[in-house]
């Protein structure tokens, strides 16, 4: 079997699972940062990252990936820590999503 080209498939799964576990509690602690926002930036947010574990090999379903990365259930992540979206971070986020590529 060929070596991938791109030295991140040469990253230690042990490093590479703590550097997402890291990633995860930073966006645990930093609930102000929106999912919204986070759309809007950089085209991904909490609950893309609760799909990938689930394609990657999760045995959970949506809702438990989504408690895991959310550290509580997505409803009360949502009545507790989510506010209203806006016009203008819809349309950063419609705008931000049309620049993913799929891998």
């Amino acid at each position: 079997m060929a070596q991938s080209p791109d030295p991140l498939d040469q990253l230690d799964d042990a490093v590479a699972a703590a550097a997402f576990r890291r990633l995860v509690r930073h966006l645990r602690h930093r609930h102000d940062a929106q999912n919204i926002d986070l759309m809007g930036l950089s085209g991904f947010c909490r609950n893309c990252l609760a799909d990938w574990i689930r394609d990657a090999g999760y045995d959970g379903d949506k809702a438990q990936a989504r408690e895991l990365i959310h550290g509580l259930p997505q409803d009360e992540w949502k009545a507790t820590r989510q506010t209203p979206a806006t016009q203008e971070q819809l349309d950063r986020m419609e705008a931000s999503l049309k620049k993913n590529r799929v891998d």
